[in-house]
């Protein structure tokens, strides 16, 4: 899981490497960060079918017993994607939010960063589009839902100034039709992106296609 440029916080999972030299007793929480980290790195392989604890118990050389040792199950292994997604994302979007500038500047640097992410996240990118949720408990699929309803909302904050300055008779509609209109062609590159195996870019033609919806 990649940090460069991301804007995760510094207690997030790190991305550093699982050692190959000889084997230590693991710190108190480093163990879980490391199971992340393998659970991250298979949801990368292309075509990858659903990730199972025996086999993610195998990559790490560990025993399944000793993955629920630190979650209860796997679908708290996939909580915690969640929560590096969600931190990582939200911590930029609320940057940008904060800085000056227009609301179509926001608009488009937040659909910019999620792309960014994405790029860099592969594995990650699985799970904000429910590829790899597929299977797993309902209530991850929902969080992620969540994750692009507040996406949206906040695209639609934005760019209802936007649409104020512009004079527009109705800017609370204007917002609502461009904001969703830019949470589904996201959505829809991240989709992209996962299922050609990593190999379509969602950052292909991404300003010019997002200026025509802006």
């Amino acid at each position: 899981m990649q940090h460069e440029e991301t804007g995760a916080p510094a207690d997030a999972v790190p991305a550093e490497v699982i050692s190959a030299g000889p084997r230590k007793r693991p710190k108190p929480g480093e163990r879980r960060v490391q199971i992340l980290q393998a659970l991250a790195s298979m949801l990368e392989q292309p075509g990858a079918d659903r990730v199972t604890t025996a086999a993610l118990a195998a990559k790490l050389d560990v025993s399944e017993a000793a993955l629920y040792r630190h979650f209860a199950s796997k679908a708290q292994m996939f909580e915690g994607l969640i929560d590096f997604i969600e931190q990582s994302v939200f911590t930029l979007v609320n940057q940008v939010t904060e800085r000056d500038g227009t609301g179509q500047e926001q608009a488009a640097r937040i659909i910019s960063l999620l792309v960014q992410f994405a790029e860099k996240n592969p594995g990650m990118t699985r799970v904000m589009v429910g590829d790899a949720l597929v299977y797993e408990n309902e209530r991850l699929q929902s969080r992620m839902n969540q994750f692009f309803d507040k996406i949206e909302s906040t695209l639609r904050l934005a760019l209802r100034g936007a649409a104020s300055a512009e004079g527009s008779a109705t800017p609370t509609v204007d917002a609502q039709v461009r904001a969703a209109a830019l949470t589904a062609f996201l959505v829809g590159r991240l989709q992209r992106f996962a299922r050609s195996g990593f190999r379509r870019m969602p950052s292909e033609h991404l300003d010019a296609s997002v200026g025509l919806m802006l």
